[in-house]
């Protein structure tokens, strides 16, 4: 079986993750995906601005219906900063026969020799990095073991920071996000105001 990873802030959750993790299993033919909101990004200048309980429950409720798509609160339920080789440490036990993918954006692809233990990550997992089509791909550290497969995908412009400010202007997040996840976003009145 190949099992997609793919984590991030969610912070809210938006189309252009779902479109991105949608691409990467199409193109590389991954059986399934796992969305895996970070506790805390080691990478990020910023912190989240939403519990990982709520992002989790965010997440879920924008993809539940889709068999395709699964949320694991691994990273969440750790807590501290989220480090990529934990993870799929984690997931390398769990799924031991399994082929594993790290799923990221190709502007990650300078960084990866910052990423901790990259070594032993590169012997654990392959890495789809998302890219825009045409484009070249930004270069790679030599990393030894390192296997890195390209997905052109449909990188959509949002922003989780422009969706945040959209709530506090008022503004509506339909088109943006999964309806679904809109209405948990109002029920527990997250990013709203600060009045």
């Amino acid at each position: 079986m190949k099992i997609g990873l793919m984590g991030g802030s969610f912070d809210p959750v938006h189309f252009g993750h779902l479109v991105a993790a949608q691409d990467a299993m199409e193109q590389h033919r991954l059986d399934r995906v796992i969305l895996l909101p970070a506790a805390q990004a080691p990478l990020k200048a910023h912190e989240v601005f939403t519990s990982g309980e709520h992002r989790v429950a965010m997440l879920r409720a924008a993809v539940d219906w889709d068999h395709r798509f699964e949320v694991s609160d691994f990273e969440v339920s750790q807590g501290g900063v989220s480090y990529t080789i934990e993870t799929v440490r984690h997931f390398r036990k769990q799924f031991p026969a399994d082929e594993l993918y790290w799923i990221m954006g190709g502007d990650q692809l300078p960084k990866l020799d910052q990423w901790r233990d990259i070594a032993e990550l590169a012997e654990l997992t392959e890495f789809i990095f998302l890219e825009r089509p045409g484009h070249p791909a930004k270069t790679a550290p030599a990393i030894p073991g390192l296997r890195l497969h390209r997905c052109d995908g449909h990188l959509i412009e949002i922003s989780s920071t422009e969706l945040r400010e959209r709530i506090l202007r008022g503004l509506s997040l339909d088109y943006f996000v999964p309806h679904n996840a809109i209405v948990y976003i109002h029920e527990h009145a997250l990013y709203g105001r600060k009045d």
